[in-house]
């Protein structure tokens, strides 16, 4: 800070010492002027002026010292009190534009949540008739049309449930409820919903639970596992997908492997950004890069660890380790 009052007092301190200069040298070149006495006041007059200058900066920068070490958490309570003609003019001022920001801010989550509610709205009116389409072409005799038409409805189901919990992830901190979670339970109820397209793909299934509950969000739990599956079996053909739980340091662990595509080493660390589909098979029209980024927000707000494992052309292993016993009451006792 001392370096800033400089700094905006330097014209100041360079105006006091040309006058002391302009004295001494009248006295040098005056030998009507005694040179030592014009010297003696130029020295008094310096230690004079070099104490007003740190008294005025003791004074002027407390301000200013405040005002650096706020929280700029847009509270004007936390201003600091102005005592000056130009503190009141800078207070006036943060003053005005917090009031702005404020209101833009308030405008812009009111639009936000405006188009959430219209954007959910418009997915549950749509699941109507996407549920009377999946009835009528379970009546469809055609075995070839039927299974062509099953996966074309589910491609839609699954990108409507994507953008349902895309616009709920923002507020998933008010929709999460914890609860004892079924894994298997959980698991069949998605696997179910893909039995169609692993039929049609021929990818069959290998369970190992040896551990068959968890303490978590079953709804959100179930969506990072449809994201996961869904790449699995997307990407995969003829082939079993494993899906194991196990116990390790008091954590639960559990792993979806798939002997699939796989992904190249320079596109693992990538695959949770947002928009991100591949380098190595970037003409591929069918991927988003939005599942796994959404699957990872939804795991980061359960306390989930996500991580997946790859090698290019024989399959992927995405593993969730869920949170100790003691580590989920920490987080829920916060």
């Amino acid at each position: 800070m001392i370096k800033h009052f400089i700094t905006e007092r330097r014209s100041w301190i360079l105006f006091f010492l040309l006058q002391q200069l302009i004295l001494l040298f009248g006295a040098y070149v005056d030998p009507s002027i005694s040179l030592s006495a014009v010297g003696y006041f130029v020295f008094l007059f310096s230690i004079l002026f070099f104490l007003f200058l740190f008294l005025r900066y003791q004074k002027e920068t407390i301000y200013y010292k405040q005002l650096e070490e706020r929280i700029n958490d847009m509270d004007p309570s936390c201003l600091p009190t102005a005592r000056s003609p130009f503190e009141t003019i800078v207070e006036k001022s943060i003053l005005e534009q917090t009031q702005h920001l404020n209101q833009a801010a308030s405008k812009i989550r009111t639009e936000i949540e405006q188009e959430k509610d219209e954007m959910l709205s418009w997915i549950h009116e749509v699941k109507t008739p996407l549920t009377a389409l999946h009835l009528m072409i379970q009546r469809i005799d055609d075995k070839s049309l039927k299974a062509d038409l099953t996966y074309e409805w589910l491609r839609i189901h699954l990108l409507l449930d994507q953008q349902l919990h895309q616009k709920r992830i923002p507020f998933i901190k008010n929709d999460l409820y914890m609860e004892n979670t079924d894994l298997e339970t959980l698991l069949f109820s998605e696997l179910k919903t893909l039995q169609s397209w692993c039929i049609q793909k021929g990818i069959g299934f290998d369970l190992d639970l040896q551990i068959t509950h968890v303490l978590t969000d079953t709804k959100w739990l179930a969506f990072i596992i449809r994201q996961i599956l869904t790449n699995a079996v997307k990407y995969s053909d003829d082939s079993d997908i494993r899906i194991k739980s196990y116990e390790q340091d008091e954590r639960t662990y559990l792993e979806i492997t798939d002997f699939g595509r796989g992904i190249d080493a320079r596109d693992l660390s990538r695959i949770f950004d947002k928009g991100f589909t591949s380098t190595s098979q970037h003409h591929d029209q069918a991927s988003t890069g939005m599942g796994l980024y959404l699957a990872q927000k939804a795991a980061n707000s359960l306390h989930i660890k996500i991580s997946a494992a790859s090698k290019l052309h024989d399959g992927t292993t995405f593993t969730l380790v869920f949170p100790s016993k003691n580590e989920f009451h920490q987080i829920m006792g916060m």
